[in-house]
C-alpha cells in the first residue's frame, strides 16, 4: 500500500509516539486536574509537559494553549468566541468548512461575512481594501488543503495590526511541514490538528490564544477549578477545557512534537525534495489538469482528462493500492473558483515517509488510467 492521504491524517506514526501511547495506557489513565492523588498528579504532569512541548515547538511565548479534540473545535472556539451580531469578518475562498460553516451560521445571526476571491498567496492586497470600521476578525488558512497554496501570514498579520483587527489562522495543513514561529508571526489565534503533521493520535488539536485576548468558551462544565461557582471561568486555560481531557491523545501529541524537534531539519529537507519532484512529474503529464503550483506545500490536486475524481481515486485504490482522496475535500469555495464543483479533484498529499519511488509508481498508475 502507498499512502498519499497525509492531509487527512498521517498514517505512519513514529516509534516514540507509539511507545508514549503504550506507556500512557498502562500508567497514565487517571483523571488529571480532578483528583489529588498521586496517579492523577502524574497524568496532570504529563499533560503539562505536553503543553509546554507544543508551545516551545511553535515558539508561542505570548500565547496560551487550549487543547481541543481537533482543529475544527479549535476554529469554532475562536470564531464563536470573538464574533457577535453587527461584527464584520473577512475570510478567503480557500477555507475549509471548519471555517466556512461557523461563519455562515453566524451570518444567519447578523454577522457580516466577506469572502476574498483572489489568490491565497497574494491575499493581503485584496484584504486591505475590504476592511471596514466594524471588521472584527480575519480568518485565513495557512496552507490550502486542496491546492497546497501558502498564505503570507506575516503580511496579513501586519495589515490586521494596522487596523486593529483580530487574526485567526487555520494551521491544520501547515503544522509539521513548515517552521512556524508564532512570536514572529504575531497572530492573535492559531488553530491546529494533532493527527496530521504533528503525528499524534486522532482526537486532539489546539488553539493558541494571544495573552490578554478574552474569548468566550463554547463548552461549559466541570473544569476542576472554581467548583463553588456556577459561572464558567474564562480567565484560565481550564475554563476552555471542560470535562475530562483526552489524556492519552495529548501525551501522544507531546511525543510527536518532541520527535519533530529532534528531526525537523531532516524532515523539512526531504519534504522539500519530494514536493519539487512530485510537482515536476505531475506537470509533465499532459492528460492532467493540475490545480497546484511549484510553491504548493505537500498537497497537490488534479484531474485526469474528464474523469470523475472519485472514479480515479477508486481505481488507484483497487488496482494499484494507492491511497489518495477525491471529491470536494470539505472546501467547496475553492472548487467553485477552480470550476471543479461537479467533478471534484484528486488530492495527493505527502509527508517525509513517502519516497521518490512511490511518486514514480503514482505517475505510472495515472498514465495507465489515462489510456483506459
Amino acid at each position: 500500500m502507498i499512502y498519499f492521504d497525509n492531509a487527512a491524517t498521517s498514517f505512519v506514526k513514529p516509534k516514540q509516539v507509539k511507545n508514549a501511547v503504550y506507556e500512557a495506557v498502562n500508567k497514565f489513565t487517571a483523571n488529571p486536574g480532578r483528583s489529588g492523588h498521586y496517579l492523577a498528579q502524574q497524568v496532570a504532569s504529563k499533560i503539562f509537559d505536553a503543553r509546554e512541548s507544543v508551545k516551545s515547538f511553535f515558539n508561542a511565548k505570548n500565547h496560551s494553549l487550549v487543547f481541543t479534540k481537533n482543529c475544527t473545535e479549535a476554529l469554532n472556539l475562536a470564531i464563536f468566541g470573538v464574533l457577535k451580531k453587527g461584527d464584520h469578518v473577512i475570510t478567503t475562498a480557500y477555507e475549509h468548512n471548519s471555517v466556512l460553516r461557523p461563519l455562515y451560521e453566524l451570518k444567519s445571526r447578523g454577522v457580516e461575512v466577506t469572502i476574498l476571491e483572489g489568490e491565497l498567496s497574494d491575499i493581503q492586497n485584496e484584504l486591505e481594501r475590504q476592511i471596514k470600521d466594524n471588521t472584527k476578525l480575519v480568518v485565513t488558512t495557512m496552507v490550502s488543503n486542496v491546492t497546497g497554496d501558502v498564505c503570507d501570514v506575516k503580511s496579513v498579520s501586519k495589515i490586521c495590526k494596522k487596523y486593529n483587527v483580530l487574526y485567526l489562522v487555520d494551521g491544520a495543513q501547515a503544522c509539521g511541514h513548515m517552521l512556524i514561529d508564532l512570536n514572529c508571526l504575531d497572530v492573535d489565534m492559531f488553530a491546529f490538528a494533532g493527527h496530521k503533521g504533528l503525528l499524534s493520535l486522532t482526537g486532539v488539536g489546539g488553539l493558541f490564544v494571544k495573552n490578554g485576548l478574552n474569548i468566550k468558551p463554547i463548552l461549559y462544565g466541570g473544569t476542576g477549578t472554581n467548583s463553588e461557582s456556577l459561572i464558567q471561568p474564562t480567565d484560565e486555560i481550564e475554563g476552555f477545557e471542560s470535562g475530562t481531557v483526552p489524556s492519552i491523545n495529548i501525551i501522544s501529541l507531546g511525543a510527536g512534537v518532541e520527535y519533530l524537534k529532534n528531526n525537523f531539519s531532516k524532515i523539512l529537507e526531504k519534504e522539500r525534495k519530494l514536493n519539487e519532484y512530485l510537482h515536476k512529474k505531475l506537470k509533465k503529464l499532459k492528460f492532467l489538469t493540475l490545480y497546484s503550483s511549484e510553491k504548493s506545500k505537500n498537497v497537490f490536486s488534479f484531474n485526469v482528462l474528464d474523469y470523475d475524481s472519485t472514479a480515479v481515486a477508486s481505481y488507484l485504490n483497487e488496482h494499484f493500492k494507492i491511497c489518495v482522496r477525491a471529491g470536494l475535500h470539505c472546501a467547496p469555495l475553492i472548487h467553485k473558483k477552480n470550476k471543479t464543483l461537479e467533478m471534484g479533484a484528486v488530492r495527493v498529499s505527502i509527508d517525509y515517509n513517502n519516497s521518490f519511488e512511490e511518486i514514480d509508481y503514482l505517475v505510472f498508475a495515472l498514465t495507465q488510467i489515462s489510456s483506459l
